[in-house]
């Protein structure tokens, strides 16, 4: 599907889990407010994690932990947008304000044994996407997410 909702906006103060808020304004490199724990997790090109809640039922499957919103560090959680169609340098576009840019597929790390000892391998395939933010603005849940 070329569009999904956005099911949770997640940030922290640096490393996982990040916590679901109301919304958050999102400038270039990522989430006012958000954190990160080591330098190469964060920039303008790895600016917001996108995650979805697919990949949450997955992982749920093989017996992961995963039952809040920014359990993975995700900034970004959808519903509905397929995932398996996106590409780097794809655009998606959130609301009528922002607009981000898938970079990568996000390489998951060792920071994610924390969730379950069998990471950072078991996440691979389903890791979700850092983006670069080409037009920032407020991100709320409810907010569609779609390919322009």
């Amino acid at each position: 599907m070329t569009s999904g909702v956005v099911v949770a906006v997640c940030q922290g103060t640096g490393g996982i889990p990040k916590h679901a808020v109301e919304s958050a304004v999102v400038e270039e490199l990522g989430l006012v407010g958000d954190g990160h724990r080591f330098k190469f997790h964060g920039g303008a090109k790895r600016a917001v994690c996108l995650f979805a809640m697919e990949d949450y039922a997955t992982l749920r499957r093989d017996g992961v932990p995963c039952e809040m919103p920014g359990t993975f560090g995700e900034n970004v959680l959808t519903q509905g947008l397929d995932c398996t169609a996106l590409r780097p340098g794809d655009e998606l576009a959130i609301g009528d304000e922002v607009v981000i840019a898938i970079h990568d597929v996000r390489e998951p790390c060792k920071t994610l044994k924390s969730v379950d000892a069998r990471f950072p391998d078991l996440m691979l395939g389903r890791s979700g996407f850092v983006c670069s933010v080409v037009r920032g603005g407020e991100l709320r849940a409810g907010m569609t997410i779609r390919r322009p």
